[in-house]
């Protein structure tokens, strides 16, 4: 089962591309659940719906992306305005969910136009461009897969220690829980005894003032 489940992770981690349409005054979230120390790197561009021919087309001059990125704690990691097309890197050194907002830099003037931005998002070992590195490092093919194989053990080692560090976290939270639970269980039979009790005690109390017993 945790096997399947690294696979997965790592399968996961390759990429994650997609395409959605955005209101320029509006802002669009991903979140990425990844370990720490890990790269993340996003590749993005960006088309205005032209009312007059009905298509997507390229976006006006002096366009641009906010791209802002926060932590699992809330601090920003990243926050910079980029090109209307490009991409955006950064490395955690949290492990948790790492909020990605996108949103433009327009304001009204642009007349509030609909877009539709490409974003491909790629984590881990699939953030990697092995064609510049075997060019960079002239390395054979062997070399090369080598070094990919290395890449994907590392990520899946770190895989590895974030979900067990999950795992851990989920099995405190449920020992918390059933402690409550077992907690509250024992007072609602306290509490019920206690009632009953006084309850059989002002029951005795009225019978013998009326004198029924």
């Amino acid at each position: 089962m945790q096997l399947a489940l690294y696979v997965c992770a790592l399968l996961a981690s390759v990429t994650s591309g997609l395409y959605f349409d955005l209101k320029e005054t509006e802002k669009k979230c991903f979140i990425e659940d990844v370990p720490d120390e890990t790269m993340i790197v996003g590749k993005y561009k960006v088309e205005v719906f032209d009312r007059i021919q009905n298509k997507y087309m390229s976006t006006p001059l002096g366009f641009g992306m906010h791209v802002r990125v926060n932590d699992p704690n809330e601090k920003i990691v990243l926050s910079r305005v980029y090109a209307a097309e490009g991409r955006f890197t950064f490395t955690t050194h949290l492990a948790g969910e790492h909020q990605i907002c996108l949103y433009s830099n327009s304001s009204a003037w642009f007349g509030g136009n609909q877009m539709r931005i490409h974003l491909d998002i790629r984590v881990g070992e699939g953030s990697n461009d092995y064609n510049e590195i075997a060019s960079k490092d002239k390395l054979t093919q062997l070399q090369l897969r080598v070094r990919q194989l290395l890449d994907q053990v590392e990520q899946i080692s770190k895989e590895q220690t974030y979900q067990k560090a999950r795992e851990e976290r989920f099995r405190q939270t449920s020992d918390s829980t059933n402690q409550r639970v077992l907690w509250w269980a024992i007072a609602q039979t306290i509490i019920l005894f206690v009632t009953g009790f006084g309850q059989m005690r002002h029951l005795k109390s009225f019978f013998e003032a009326k004198k029924l017993v």
